[in-house]
């Protein structure tokens, strides 16, 4: 998956989709930032009041109502600024 995108790329995999549907120029695809993104597989859901609580996470929830075994509750990424 490339999710990680939206947090550590200037144009993400989603806005290039779109620009390149619509006949629009495709946007500089560089990473600014290093990246790691984990899923939230049923239970771990349970997790994002901890989640929360850090500064350099992006937490993005797919609003399922129930939490079950195997099932994709949602994602996070945590960044870190590149040096320059």
């Amino acid at each position: 998956s490339g999710h990680w995108t939206e947090a550590a790329c200037i144009v993400s995999q989603f806005e290039q989709h779109i620009r390149a549907i619509a006949g629009l120029p495709l946007g500089a695809p560089d990473r600014h930032s290093d990246c790691v993104m984990e899923n939230l597989i049923g239970d771990d859901v349970l997790r994002v009041p901890e989640l929360l609580a850090e500064p350099d996470l992006m937490l993005h929830l797919y609003g399922k109502a129930e939490a079950r075994p195997s099932r994709k509750m949602g994602h996070f990424t945590r960044i870190s600024r590149r040096a320059s």
